[in-house]
Order: structure tokens, then C-alpha cells, then sequence
């Protein structure tokens, strides 16, 4: 491969700054997958600038070929992708070249390479005790009175209510006062209506009181130590320690006890169409997942209890 240009120096890389905007704004995407599928495009431009030794414009992204693709996607494999890294890359890949030719939508002359297989992944839940002492734990580990609160409320409203982190860090206090359920904005700004169980009201509550910054109904009911909005990767580092001190597993994440809320409710048969209103699943299919995590529940409950297993 011939000398390229600093990664920098390529004139798409100013595109691949647009298409963030682009993602950010019209998309809706998270800040995290802006993240991510910004520095996919950047990955792209820096190898077809090796690759073909020249500056990579927006010319030469509309003329890349399968061929090319699958060199990037092999180049990409060499530094340790599994499948399912692969495939999000081709398809951040596949996005950024759609964006490229001008055109967003489904239907854009972008080579046509086939991803790797990718099995479905199953969610890994935890049990409810585990549940309970991981928003113990990481409460006790506050400084202040009012930390304590949030970190429990926090906790228990993922668990409780099946919220993702960015839809409990997001709650204004509009919500306030407390009812029997609460109104959630999700992705793409979708909003749905989800239950607030008594304890759980009852642990905002206790928050909202002792918290000494003052509750607007524009401003987040979450807030950091400064007042400020509380970033979700201070909940994720909560609990990371909170897990190791507790010995529990690594899939003992924030979002696990979503998936706690989906499948503790499916086991105890709650509705699959239900469960996706619940959960703001845009499709069915994406909450038919917790019907394996349910059957595998079974199994291993038989394995261990059954004599003839």
C-alpha cells in the first residue's frame, strides 16, 4: 500500500462530521452511537487513504467497490472484530456510504457485501435479590445523604420500571408530583407510560426531598453533586463496583436490570404485546428475545432439580 495523508487531511472527513450532525439531529441517535458510527467512518477514510494512496473524497467514497469493502472489512477482522463487531461496522459502513451518495434512504447503489453471521444474542438477566443488593451496595458507598437517595432511586426505577439509563436520567420534574405511572421519552423521542411501583415512588420521592438543588419542572429530577445533569457513565462506574465488591457477574450492568424487568414480568406471565409497550420496543421481535431467556430459565431449573436430568 502506498502513503497516505494524515487521517486527518482527507476532505470526508469534513462528511463524516456531517453525517454526526446528521445522526445527532434528524436520526435522533444516541450520543454513543453518533460516537461510534462516527469513528467507523473516520476508519473508512483512513484505510481507502492507505489503500489507494490518494486524499479520499467524497468522489472516491461513491466509487468504492465490493472489493474494497470486503479489504476493509478483512483489515478490520485482523484487529480482533468477532462477528458481531463486524457486522455493526459494515453496517455504520453502509450508512455513512448511503449518506455519501446523497441519499439516506434504503435504496442507494452501495456495494453489496454480505455481513457475518451473527447469532442473536440472548439478555442475561440477574436475579431480583441480586437486583436489590447491587442498589443497596451502591448506595452505601455515597458520601452524602441525598447521593444515597438518587444512586437507590435510580436503581430501583431501572429495575422496577424497565428503563433504560438514559430514559431515568432524562425525567424532569414535570413528573412531579408522582402518580401511579410515569411518562418516559425513549429513543427517537418516543414517549410511553410506565408503571411506578410504590417503593419505587416512594425512593424519589425521598430523593426529590433531601436533594438541595432546586426542582424545576424543566430541569432534570437526576442531578450531580454539582447540581449539574448526572452523566450515565457515573451510574455504570457505580455499579461496576458495587459488582465486583458483591462478587456478582459481569453481565451485572444498569441495562441488566432492564432486562430483569422483562423477564421476571414474562415468567410471571405477563403479556409478550404488553411487555413491548412496557419495554418502547418498536417491534415485536425485539422483545420476543425474552421468551428464550424464559425457556432457558426453565431448562436450567430442570437440569438442577429433575433426578433423571
Amino acid at each position: 500500500m502506498a502513503a497516505a495523508l494524515n487521517p486527518d487531511d482527507h476532505p470526508a472527513c469534513a462528511l463524516a462530521g456531517e453525517w454526526a450532525d446528521h445522526l445527532r439531529r434528524d436520526r435522533r441517535r444516541s450520543p454513543h452511537t453518533v460516537r461510534a458510527y462516527t469513528a467507523i467512518a473516520h476508519r473508512l477514510i483512513a484505510f481507502l487513504g492507505v489503500h489507494r494512496g490518494e486524499a479520499v473524497t467524497e468522489a472516491v467514497l461513491r466509487s468504492i467497490d465490493a472489493a474494497e469493502l470486503r479489504a476493509f472489512l478483512s483489515h478490520r477482522r485482523t484487529q480482533g472484530l468477532s462477528n458481531r463487531s463486524a457486522a455493526r461496522e459494515l453496517s455504520g459502513v453502509r450508512g455513512f456510504l448511503a449518506f455519501a451518495a446523497g441519499d439516506d434512504g434504503e435504496e442507494v447503489a452501495i456495494p453489496n457485501v454480505r455481513g457475518p453471521k451473527v447469532k442473536p444474542g440472548v439478555p442475561r438477566p440477574i436475579a431480583p435479590d441480586e437486583a436489590v443488593a447491587l442498589a443497596e451496595d451502591v448506595a452505601a458507598q455515597a458520601d452524602e445523604p441525598w447521593v444515597a437517595a438518587r444512586d437507590w432511586a435510580i436503581l430501583l426505577l431501572l429495575y422496577g420500571s424497565g428503563l433504560r439509563v438514559s430514559e431515568a436520567l432524562g425525567i424532569t420534574g414535570r413528573a412531579l408530583p408522582l402518580g401511579e405511572t410515569l411518562s418516559v421519552t425513549g429513543k427517537r423521542d418516543k414517549t410511553r407510560i410506565v408503571p411506578l411501583l410504590p417503593k419505587v415512588r416512594a425512593a424519589i420521592e425521598d430523593y426529590v426531598r433531601l436533594c438541595p438543588h432546586p426542582m424545576a419542572p424543566d430541569t432534570l429530577i437526576f442531578r450531580g453533586k454539582r447540581g449539574g445533569s448526572l452523566g450515565s457513565d457515573v451510574v455504570r462506574r457505580a455499579v461496576r463496583g458495587a459488582r465486583v465488591r458483591l462478587g456478582l457477574s459481569g453481565r451485572t450492568t444498569p441495562h441488566a436490570l432492564r432486562h430483569s424487568f422483562a423477564t421476571h414480568l414474562l415468567a410471571r406471565g405477563a403479556d409478550l404485546r404488553a411487555l413491548q409497550e412496557l419495554l418502547g420496543h418498536a417491534s415485536l421481535s425485539s422483545t420476543q428475545v425474552y421468551t428464550a431467556v424464559d425457556a432457558a430459565h426453565l431448562l436450567d431449573v430442570y437440569r438442577h432439580a429433575h433426578p433423571r436430568a
